[in-house]
């Protein structure tokens, strides 16, 4: 199945894989899908998480297997399906599904927000619902559910410390991620780097909308200095996000960070083209909290990234 499907640039869509497991309707965005392959043999990894099934080697390149149906809490998968095999986050990973449907172009605005129509734990591990005709398909979360397995594949929230004494600085930045724990995360060590003056929205429409509100009021300066967006958010996407802001006389020269695990080469090219101003893989918190302060100092045309001399704790 060709999962290469080129869609325009900020247009808000985005294509989903649908498949199924246990007899349910689930999807993934195309984007981190890099092939779809029959079912192989898997070596098991001794103590390993019970969700990880084991290793395989396509092309002598080591992947490992995840267990999507006991991730889903629906027992254990028998040999046979299809391994899903993704690339974000810079991990090959192999998902293990029973069978594929199809690919659907959608718009990120149908997308519903996970709420009572799924259960407590495909919700937890649920990014959000698309209806079609009378059918619900789950887009789950699968950085978290590699993050669950293995914790040390989220952010590194670790690299604040490493960077040393940091300075209290006002700049106001404005954020646009849908994940409550992530973005607690973002803002928490752009806070503890120096960074206090930090809004956070859930996804790039309520973050347009302060952008514009902002305009129409003349208080940009004030409020909006910096953007930091993921890509996938539903309403509206980074992509369209970056797009607005940067067709926009108006708001064009506000820097925008894209932290994504989405970042491959396709998706870098998508974002040069967007006019985004830097583009960094969801880990890598460190270079998130350096290129921030590498953009902030461009703007203010000057060298100096700090504004008040009171360290912060």
């Amino acid at each position: 199945m060709d999962t290469k499907i080129l869609l325009e640039n900020g247009t808000n869509e985005l294509e989903v894989l649908e498949f199924t497991v246990d007899g349910n309707a689930y999807g993934i965005n195309v984007a981190k899908i890099k092939e779809i392959i029959n079912y192989q043999e898997v070596t098991p990894v001794p103590n390993a998480h019970p969700s990880i099934e084991g290793i395989f080697m396509p092309r002598d390149t080591m992947i490992t297997a995840i267990d999507l149906r006991n991730c889903l809490q629906r027992g254990s998968s028998q040999p046979g399906g299809l391994f899903i095999i993704t690339n974000f986050n810079k991990l090959d990973i192999a998902f293990h599904v029973d069978a594929v449907v199809g690919i659907h172009r959608v718009s990120w605005t149908e997308i519903i927000k996970p709420g009572a129509t799924v259960s407590t734990t495909e919700a937890s591990i649920s990014t959000g619902i698309i209806k079609k005709d009378d059918k619900l398909i789950i887009v789950l979360d699968f950085e978290k559910i590699v993050t669950d397995i293995n914790p040390e594949t989220g952010l590194k929230v670790q690299e604040i410390d490493e960077l040393g004494p940091r300075y209290r600085n006002e700049i106001p930045i404005l954020i646009a991620e849908d994940s409550a724990l992530l973005r607690k995360m973002i803002v928490d060590s752009l806070k503890k780097a120096g960074y206090v003056n930090v809004i956070s929205t859930e996804n790039g429409q309520e973050a347009y909308d302060i952008v514009k509100d902002c305009e129409e009021k003349g208080a940009l300066d004030e409020h909006v200095r910096l953007i930091i967006t993921d890509i996938e958010m539903p309403l509206m996407d980074g992509h369209r996000l970056t797009k607005l802001v940067k067709e926009n006389s108006a708001t064009k020269n506000i820097p925008i960070i894209i932290f994504s695990s989405l970042i491959n080469e396709e998706m870098r090219r998508k974002g040069e083209q967007l006019g985004a101003d830097a583009q960094l893989t969801k880990p890598e918190i460190g270079k998130l909290v350096m290129t921030v302060d590498r953009l902030i100092s461009k703007a203010d045309g000057s060298g100096e990234t700090t504004t008040d001399p009171e360290a912060v704790a």
